[in-house]
């Protein structure tokens, strides 16, 4: 019996042993990197308050005049760094994306109309105004930041590269954020219309309209 429990031995010794490392453990974890930036706001006096208006059409109400705007454009931008391997026979690969998305508003314009001079209280009134519209801006991309962590970290940032047909995952991974993340991403900034619009409140217009002891209003005549 001693030369079967020799050969049981050698035969245990042979299971336990450990197997050739996976080459996709070298990769490093998928990420998410979100990058929230505000742009300098950028003043613009050269328009009047006809022009403002038209400008403005989309948001104001019937039979008001504008006198001061301020237009943010939703930007999402998307970088991608793909670590792979290719398995020796070139039919399979893991991959691991790094994705870095940079987020806000590109460009921020401030208009205040022309026939409101620069240091006058007509042009303060409506100026501090359009801050108010600027720090709503700046405040609702402070406030989804949290949200869009965790619902992209939750479906990228999986522990393990992803494994799949070669040379098909970083194809998949741009034609999924083309067609479903950065729609998603710019309808969640694009949120803050609703913010934006409990500022233009009919008492808010009447309140810029008559401040300055009647300054606002000649100005318009």
């Amino acid at each position: 019996m001693a030369p079967l429990r020799f050969l049981l031995a050698l035969f245990t010794l042979a299971f336990v042993a450990p197997a050739r490392a996976d080459e996709c453990d070298r990769l490093p974890p998928p990420s998410v990197t979100l990058k929230r930036f505000v742009e300098p706001v950028t003043l613009n006096t050269q328009f009047g308050y006809r022009e403002l208006t038209h400008l403005g059409a989309a948001i104001a109400r019937p039979g008001d005049q504008v006198l001061g705007l301020t237009r943010g454009t939703a930007v999402v931008r998307v970088s991608t760094r793909t670590p792979s391997y290719t398995d020796a026979t070139r039919r399979w690969e893991c991959a691991s994306p790094q994705l870095t998305l940079s987020y806000g508003f590109s460009p921020m314009l401030v208009y205040v109309a022309k026939e409101f001079p620069v240091g006058s209280c007509a042009y303060d009134e409506i100026y501090r105004h359009e801050q108010r519209h600027v720090s709503t801006y700046q405040k609702h991309l402070e406030s989804i930041e949290q949200e869009l962590s965790e619902t992209l970290n939750r479906r990228f940032a999986t522990n393990r590269p992803w494994r799949g047909p070669a040379g098909q995952t970083a194809v998949q991974l741009q034609q999924e954020l083309n067609e479903r993340w950065l729609p998603y991403l710019k309808r969640q900034i694009e949120r803050v219309d609703a913010a934006q619009a409990l500022i233009d409140t009919p008492a808010e217009y009447a309140r810029v309209m008559n401040s300055c002891q009647g300054e606002v209003k000649r100005g318009l005549r």
